[in-house]
């Protein structure tokens, strides 16, 4: 992916070290690889700003996976033959940035997505050395493609879920492209206009040097502060200045 003048203009000019940093991208596209994915072509742009400034990227495409349906870590316990989830979740664990990729059907995310978001969820409960929930100290963002309406729509749906689980949403932290409505060029057909839309470039980068900065601030300062947000300690009395006379 080349990046246009004004992006690397920006990474060179960028006096931050994000070298220690890792970033993982759920394509949750419908096409399995090696097929053409029009949202790769965003990912493409993000990922690039990203390995331009040291960061470790890694793209995942769930559907590539036999991902198993439910809302627990390892369904296989639940009675399932296989689940490819469980190693996906390690990486996800693994990342300091999180971002949820996703085409625009019937004016939804994909049932891809949902079904990532779905076991995203099933770790949700489960706490890190601070006693915080697992996703704490971790950022996170979208990207949508498109050629109906509906990209901030899924961005909501996104990004509200992310940060339900923990994650942190820095400002600005989606992006999309959206060509005219109905039956139309997608994003990297040819004459689409979608790789050189100036607003879907700018919201792009945007978004990926607030992902940066945000998880440095975060990796930087340890995390997110272990004070009124534990659930270890809630469960063993301790209320956080919630008035309660029989535990001060």
């Amino acid at each position: 992916m080349t990046l246009n003048e004004q992006q690397e203009k920006m990474c060179e000019s960028s006096r931050w070290d994000f070298s220690d940093l890792r970033a993982l991208f759920l394509n949750c596209t419908l096409k399995r690889s090696p097929e053409m994915s029009h949202t790769d072509g965003l990912i493409d742009i993000s990922k690039a700003i990203l390995e331009k400034n040291g960061v470790t990227c890694e793209v995942i495409r769930p559907v590539d996976h036999d991902i198993a349906f439910g809302v627990w870590p390892d369904m296989t316990q639940q009675g399932w033959k296989t689940d490819e989830w469980p190693p996906i979740q390690k990486k996800v664990l693994a990342a300091d940035i999180l971002v949820i990729t996703s085409p625009i059907w019937l004016g939804e995310k994909s049932s891809v997505c949902t079904q990532a978001i779905e076991r995203l969820y099933a770790s949700s409960s489960d706490l890190n050395a601070d006693g915080q929930y697992a996703y704490y100290g971790r950022v996170a963002g979208c990207l949508i493609t498109g050629n109906e309406d509906g990209a901030k729509h899924c961005s909501m749906n996104i990004l509200y879920s992310l940060q339900h689980l923990g994650y942190v949403i820095p400002p600005q932290a989606d992006a999309a492209w959206l060509g005219e409505a109905g039956p139309g060029p997608s994003y990297r057909d040819p004459g689409s206009g979608g790789p050189e839309n100036d607003f879907t470039n700018r919201n792009t980068t945007f978004m990926t040097w607030n992902l940066l900065h945000l998880a440095r601030m975060l990796k930087s300062a340890g995390g997110i502060p272990a004070h009124g947000n534990q659930r270890s300690s809630w469960d063993a009395g301790c209320r956080f200045d919630f008035p309660n006379p029989e535990h001060r």
